[in-house]
């Protein structure tokens, strides 16, 4: 399934610059016009690498939705939060912050404590896999400049791409250099967040050099994003409180020195600093914080910043053999958060002081993978693969004494001390192929075979009740995992397919305690999925769309032991089933409407002491949907225009399991975005774009707060947005 509709795969640097000026959309609104010019350079259209060879999407029998970066970018969006109601089935629940975010995907919430859905940079997996380290809160939110597509792929893709990924895969694909052409890409942005005092502003470069014609080339990128505060602190007066600024680089390299190899490297950092969380409290019942106060206040006594340093290293070396190709990619990644809460109305209590609750996570992580694909046919493709990852975690937390000036009270500090250090390790092997039986008819099926070995270890100290206890653990374990998906070919713009895939989130060691298992077992989800893809009246319109069912088994739950160790268990089992749609209709040149449409029923289906059977998932709309229109037209011989809007709807939520103490409602929220360019000669753009226009009163996420008793703790929709923006391209 494209998402309002899908994008194509750029060929050239150079080449997506001129897309990039000659048309503004929204990620929803833009893919036809996209899809329309790819039409023009290459006759198999939209190109994809969800089963990691190079395929047309109208080929591949997976829902799969494509958002283009720069559609991203021109949309003023810099988050996950801002694309995904432009994906049928993907839910994203920011934090506060960006790279503070939860996925999810077809009604798997990650209600456990490691993420459902994967995430690849390019060819490699970034995130940990490990249970112990909040995967499941720490998404990466990548700027767009230097991003080629999102690929969003539904439903299990355990044998493709491994461990936690029962919900489905995220994929960022980044723009590769190109060895041709010179080119240079810059952009200038400011905009105005409604209820904040200060403008923001965001800058970026993207430069592509050809060292040697046809054969050397590197790119290199920088961007910055400062966006102001909005939120106003009624405890100590301050305004603004939340502002943030995001920052990365590339630097890729692309070598061809053999028609037959292509060697690839690549660096990316990227940076977030958050004064505070973007974080709201409200009374119960989401009534104001106090009497008069507006909606986005904060009562928070001490700072709660958020610091994110991300980097990522990889190289691929890939020989074709003629028969086939044999590729290695490694990679190594590196994550550090800080991230600090007030416990003052927790801990401080204790005191009659204040107190902080910073926690730090630290993960390196490397990765290999070894594959030999063949060569296309029109008989039979296959793959074999290797893949190895080793991790290296770190997870602290300590809650600090202060007095009521902020100053450090030694004889509390520190009141309570947390180290969670682990290792996860992993290799598996795994193998695709597709039986390409008849023209009509192809078969398509995988297995994957991976071991996984963790060592984990849990300190708590609370020095003031001489309490220092701890334990450690290991664990080991074996999974298999599997797809079969038959398709019919009606013709070469309809086809019907069927899926049937398993998925895993791997389990772990618990500390060996009496009565307490020594390891959680692996969730698995198995998921049953029928769908269609097609374009009709000389592909004019487009309609893409699925039906699904997965059941999610051996969920793993939290359990309290003693004195503060705590351990997981499985318990209890899950389903999810829906519908998604997409359709986009194109009645003239320049002209495209576009619409999705996701229902997503995800209910316990067993009692357990942490689920009722019956319970709604929590964090999972069952209704979604976006609807689209854009039209682009010429202003001259070299001028080009082009307006778009576009309406998000996310339906009501639950913060929690329906009967969980801590379960409260969750509204719905619609919001309104336009936008508008000029293309002049090719080369300069203007553009301006309103998000939220209505300043909706939306909330992303709405909890029982854990320290501040008494409130709610609730994430706001980013309230109106106004941006104007100029791009240079050459």
């Amino acid at each position: 399934m494209t998402s309002l509709p899908g994008f194509a795969r750029r060929r050239s640097l150079r080449g997506s610059a001129t897309i990039a000026i000659a048309a503004l959309a929204l990620p929803a609104v833009a893919a036809a016009q996209e899809a329309t010019e790819a039409d023009a350079r290459d006759p198999n259209e939209i190109v994809v690498t969800a089963q990691k060879r190079e395929e047309r999407l109208q080929d591949v029998p997976i829902s799969i939705s494509i958002v283009g970066g720069e559609r991203m970018q021109q949309s003023g969006g810099s988050q996950l939060t801002d694309y995904a109601a432009y994906v049928p089935g993907l839910q994203v629940d920011n934090g506060g912050s960006p790279g503070r975010s939860t996925l999810s995907l077809r009604g798997v919430a990650p209600i456990g404590p490691s993420a459902t859905v994967g995430m690849y940079l390019d060819d490699a997996p970034i995130g940990s896999s490990g249970i112990y380290n909040r995967a499941q809160a720490f998404s990466l939110d990548l700027l767009p400049h230097d991003i080629d597509r999102l690929e969003v792929l539904r439903g299990p893709q355990g044998t493709l791409y491994g461990a936690s990924s029962i919900g489905g895969l995220l994929k960022y694909v980044t723009v590769q250099p190109d060895l041709q052409q010179f080119s240079v890409r810059a952009s200038g942005e400011v905009f105005t967040i409604a209820h904040g005092g200060d403008a923001g502003w965001a800058a970026g470069a993207i430069v592509n050099v050809p060292i040697v014609q046809d054969q050397l080339a590197i790119s290199g990128s920088f961007a910055r994003r400062d966006t102001p505060g909005y939120v106003d602190n009624i405890e100590t007066g301050e305004a603004d409180v939340n502002g943030a600024v995001q920052q990365g680089g590339r630097a890729a390299l692309l070598w061809r020195p053999d028609p037959a190899l292509t060697i690839k490297l690549s660096g990316i950092w990227q940076s977030v600093d958050s004064d505070n969380f973007s974080i709201v409290y409200e009374g119960m019942g989401n009534t104001p914080l106090a009497p008069g106060t507006p909606f986005l206040s904060t009562n928070s006594q001490l700072p709660e910043p958020f610091t994110s340093d991300f980097q990522f290293y990889s190289g691929t070396i890939s020989y074709d053999l003629g028969f086939a190709e044999v590729s290695s990619t490694t990679s190594y990644s590196e994550l550090e958060i800080l991230e600090t809460s007030d416990a003052s109305r927790i801990y401080g209590v204790i005191w009659g002081g204040l107190a902080t609750y910073p926690a730090t996570l630290h993960q390196k992580k490397w990765t290999e993978e070894v594959r030999l694909t063949s060569a296309s046919s029109d008989k039979f493709e296959w793959m074999l693969g290797f893949f190895y990852t080793d991790e290296d975690n770190s997870h602290n937390q300590i809650v600090r004494a202060l007095d009521a000036s902020g100053a450090v009270l030694p004889a509390f500090d520190p009141f309570a001390i947390v180290a969670l250090p682990n290792t996860y390790k992993e290799y598996a092997f795994f193998g695709n192929a597709t039986w390409k039986i008849s023209e009509l008819f192809h078969l398509t099926g995988g297995l994957r075979w991976a071991r996984n070995d963790q060592t984990f270890t849990q300190v708590t100290q609370i020095p003031l009740l001489g309490l220092d206890t701890g334990g450690t653990g290991k664990s080991s374990e074996e999974i298999v995992t599997y797809s079969v998906s038959p398709q019919i070919n009606l013709n070469p713009d309809t086809m019907l397919y069927a899926r049937v895939a398993s998925g895993y989130r791997p389990g772990g060691p618990n500390i060996a305690l009496p009565g307490f298992p020594a390891t959680v077992d692996s969730e698995t989800v198995t998921s049953y999925e029928a769908g269609i893809k097609a374009r009709f009246l000389n592909r004019a319109v487009t309609l893409d769309a699925a039906a699904f069912l997965l059941d999610w088994n051996d969920l793993q739950t939290g359990a309290p032991f003693a004195n503060g160790i705590n351990g997981l268990v499985n318990a209890g089992t899950a389903r999810s089933k829906g519908v998604e749609a997409s359709l986009t209709v194109q009645p003239i040149a320049g002209l495209s409407f576009g619409a999705n449409f996701a229902y997503t029923d995800a209910k316990c289906t067993e009692t357990t002491t942490n689920c009722t059977d019956g319970d709604q998932l929590p964090g999972v709309p069952k209704v979604a949907a976006a609807v689209t229109a854009d039209y682009g037209f010429a202003l001259g011989s070299s001028t080009r225009a082009r307006v778009g809007g576009a309406v998000r709807i996310v339906g009501d939520r639950i913060s929690a399991v329906e009967s969980s103490a801590l379960a409260v409602p969750v509204d719905g929220y619609a919001t309104l975005d336009l936008n508008a360019a000029v293309t002049f000669d090719r080369k300069w753009t203007l553009r301006a774009y309103a998000r939220n226009l209505t300043d909706e009163e939306g909330r992303i996420t709405s909890n029982v707060a854990t320290t501040n008793p008494g409130f709610l703790s609730t994430v706001p929709l980013q309230p109106r947005t106004l941006g104007l923006a100029l791009d240079l391209a050459f």
